[in-house]
């Protein structure tokens, strides 16, 4: 898997507008995300670095639950990568018992509204859908036992404290996003 690095958004890039299909058959939009915040993360399936956090992001998501909602969608290529179909994102999220919605961006129209890069990326916006924190989930994919900083955390409770998050943000890293 080659490493990639996000591309750092400007910050105050607005939301995209996004319609998607969820894997709780539900067809979910940008403005069905009410709370102060919205944490979105582009994912899949296959790759070891989102394999490696999912477990840390949907601790995350019940964490800040009524605060900041988060919403995950994954945008690669399905027919290249099987194991990112929309029946299989079913099967995962079940597995894992996540506790955000899950979407299928098949066309992969907004994961390059967002300027995704990678698997995963983190982008979180204020009650305006203004991009404050683009960047890691925190200092140590590979192991949790090893984390120092969580970067995103703090970005989140920041936000919810009225303070601007740490303008350093270092970006995710993970596989590249299986472009069509």
């Amino acid at each position: 898997m080659a490493l990639m690095e996000s591309g750092m958004v400007p910050l105050g890039t607005p939301c995209p507008d996004f319609q998607l299909p969820g894997v709780d058959g539900r067809a979910w939009a940008r403005d069905d995300f009410k709370a102060e915040l919205l944490l979105v993360v582009v994912m899949c399936n296959h790759c070891p670095y989102v394999q490696a956090v999912d477990d840390r992001i949907n601790l995350l998501a019940r964490a800040c639950e009524g605060r900041c909602e988060v919403v995950a969608l994954n945008p690669n290529d399905a027919e290249a990568y099987p194991e990112d179909s929309f029946d299989a994102m079913k099967t995962r999220a079940a597995l894992k018992s996540y506790a955000f919605p899950y979407l299928w961006d098949e066309d992969q129209s907004v994961a390059r509204a967002l300027g995704a890069i990678c698997t995963p990326d983190f982008f979180l916006y204020d009650r305006e859908r203004k991009l404050r924190y683009r960047g890691r989930l925190d200092d140590h994919w590979k192991d949790p036992e090893g984390v120092r900083k969580r970067d995103l955390r703090e970005a989140i409770e920041a936000l919810l404290e009225g303070r601007e998050p740490d303008p350093l943000q270092r970006p995710s890293m993970g596989c590249s996003i299986k472009w069509k």
